[in-house]
């Protein structure tokens, strides 16, 4: 179904008060929504595995990188994707890698980096750049 006969349909629907967008519908609204669809012969289909991709923007990889990292001190018990998730949720209150801005990634980056500094063991001689 193309974009314009999608809205149209919508905007004939009764009780959608011409919406011609789910953004903004309530539930019971877009489950009506959904049985239309279906009575046009649309199909259900479960997702595969379901899970959502892992997040592979630069950011992200760095930050499961770190939490790998960190796994291999011992600093970390569980190195799986959903503890990840979890760590992140605590710190930023956003669930998932893929829904962090830069700004919240950075925030998480920077944690992991305090946390890695307090767990690697010193070299016992001071580092000097050169």
């Amino acid at each position: 179904m193309d974009d314009d006969t999608y809205r149209l349909m919508l905007a004939g629907m009764t009780g959608l008060d011409g919406a011609t967008s789910t953004a903004d519908l309530s539930v019971p609204n877009l489950l009506r929504v959904l049985e239309q669809l279906k009575l046009r012969g649309f199909k259900v289909r479960p997702s595969k595995g379901g899970k959502r991709p892992l997040a592979d923007d630069e950011q992200s990889k760095k930050i499961r990188s770190m939490w790998l990292t960190l796994h291999g001190l011992g600093a970390v018990r569980d190195s799986s994707e959903q503890a990840l998730a979890q760590f992140v949720l605590k710190t930023t209150r956003v669930a998932a890698l893929q829904w962090l801005s830069g700004a919240q990634a950075s925030r998480v980056i920077e944690h992991l980096k305090q946390w890695q500094r307090r767990v690697e063991p010193s070299t016992g001689a001071a580092q000097e750049d050169v």
